[in-house]
């Protein structure tokens, strides 16, 4: 279900990680002179992070389903508790973050909001928009879960990498 919901294979914190990343290389790029043409050893590397990537992502998705949520359910609530200086997200905001279009984010909300762990609200400032806000129970699943992802993190500390693969060799 996770890979057919949102229409897509499913995102977890990889896609996160990767949009930041995508936009610092292209920094990182402009500012260094030529780079060095990539080498045995940077390949190596770039197989190796997207491996550990792709393992806690793995880790994710099978600690949502554990929880019965999708793991694309459990990226609503963890981007909607994640917004920063506020306790809700518009749909557009949860669509941005799951990199997916507008209406997969309205029907993955709409599914969050028959289990009960999410509500949409009129906004009060600006009746146009709506503030899909967490409920006791998303709240709840979320704390669980989060504080799952925390210990994996803690475990791959020293093993997740990133590649420094524009980098002069140290030799």
């Amino acid at each position: 279900m996770g890979d057919s919901e949102a229409g897509g294979p499913s995102a977890d914190i990889y896609h996160d990680v990767m949009y930041y990343w995508r936009f610092r290389a292209s920094a990182l790029i402009a500012m260094a002179p030529t780079p060095r043409k990539l080498a045995k050893k940077d390949f190596e590397a770039l197989s190796q992070f997207r491996y550990q990537m792709r393992r806690f992502e793995r880790f994710s998705e099978r600690a949502a389903q554990a929880e019965g949520l999708t793991p694309q359910q459990y990226l609503v609530l963890l981007h909607i508790k994640g917004v920063p200086g506020r306790d809700w997200a518009s749909v557009g905001e949860i669509a941005e973050r799951l990199q997916q279009q507008h209406h997969g984010a309205v029907a993955l909300v709409t599914r969050c909001e028959a289990l009960e762990l999410v509500q949409r609200r009129p906004s009060e400032a600006d009746r146009r928009q709506v503030e899909v806000h967490l409920l006791a129970k998303g709240e709840k699943l979320l704390a669980r879960l989060a504080e799952l992802h925390r210990a994996e993190l803690r475990s791959l500390e020293g093993v997740f990498d990133v590649p420094q693969i524009d980098l002069p060799d140290a030799s």
